[in-house]
Parts: C-alpha cells; structure tokens; sequence
C-alpha cells in the first residue's frame, strides 16, 4: 500500500470479499484517537498557516497603502494626463498581485524544500542548537517523516493568493479616488 490514508478504503474491499465470520480491520481503527489527533494538528495547522498568511495580507495592505500615500503627486500627475480612475486602480491591483504572487511562490518553495529536506534540517538544528526535538525515549519515533501533500499546498497557495488580491483591492480603491487638485494643492 503507498498511500497509507488509503487503508480505510482497502480494508472496506476486503471485507466485502471475506466469508461471514471474519473482520477486516485497518490502522486507522486500531489505532484511531492517534489519527484523530493527527487530523487535529492538521486542522489547526491550516488554521494557524491561514492566520499567518492573513498577517502577509494586512502586510500588503500597509504597504500599498504607504504607496499610494507617497505616490499622490504621481497620481494627481497622471490623472491630469488623462488616466481614468481604472487605470490607476489596475496599477495598484498589478503591484498588489505581484507581490502576493511572488510571495506565494517563494512560501510554497520554501515549505516544499523544507519539508522534503526535513530528515536533512532537523538534524542540522539539533546539533546547531544542542537539543533533541523527537527524543526516543519520550515518543515512539526518532525520525519526523514527512510526505507532501499536493492537494494542501495548493490550498495554502490559493488561500495565500486569494488574500493578498483582496489585501490590494482598498489601497487601490483609494489611489482611483486621488482628486488631481486636491493632491497637487502643496506641491
């Protein structure tokens, strides 16, 4: 069996198959508050990987914001030139949606490379540190497997994505209402 999460459906196939009398059990039942507590981390892990890239998002929207702040005279200067209040909407929104691309991108890479070094990372940070994070004789394993899961870092990254395009739609809501009279009034 590769995909361990497929157990429940194999053993349900081979309980149709077997004579009455006998029983077909998987890991996940015999062993189910641990795969409870593991689909548990894994919730609140989304959780908590959702919150952090919220933070990203409230990031992005500051700095677009700081932007369109110390842009105004640019601004006013295009809307004098004839730049519908559009257009500079979608300058913002393509600043927005780059840099919440390439932070998308350069995130996924990362966690992706972390997670598939991870039996290379730990141990570096035990020794660098003097410390043990899966000491042997505390839990039942001595190694941290991992196996990436597409379908989650896909989820991350269009989560992470989705946030940082709304994160640009107010600073660039903003930067479309700059009045040229208004902004080049000190200049």
């Amino acid at each position: 069996l590769r995909d361990l999460f497929q157990a429940p459906r194999l053993a349900q196939q081979i309980a149709n198959q077997l004579p009455k009398g006998y029983l077909s059990r998987d890991w996940t039942q015999d062993h189910a508050s641990f795969f409870r507590a593991v689909q548990i981390e894994k919730t609140a892990m989304f959780v908590i990987l959702t919150l952090i890239v919220a933070v990203a998002a409230f990031n992005i929207v500051s700095a677009l914001v700081m932007v369109v702040t110390d842009k105004q005279a640019d601004i006013a200067i295009l809307r004098t030139l004839g730049a519908t209040p559009l257009s500079i909407m979608g300058i913002f929104i393509v600043q927005g949606i780059t840099i919440g691309l390439v932070g998308t991108l350069l995130g996924l890479f990362g966690g992706v490379s972390l997670a598939t070094h991870v039996d290379v990372v730990v141990p570096f940070i035990e020794n660098m540190f003097g410390i043990k994070f899966l000491a042997p004789d505390v839990y039942l394993i001595s190694d941290l497997p991992s196996q990436v899961q597409w379908g989650d870092v896909s989820t991350i990254g269009l989560v992470a994505f989705g946030l940082a395009v709304l994160a640009t739609l107010y600073p660039a809501w903003r930067a479309a209402r700059t009045q040229p009279a208004e902004a080049l009034r000190y200049e």
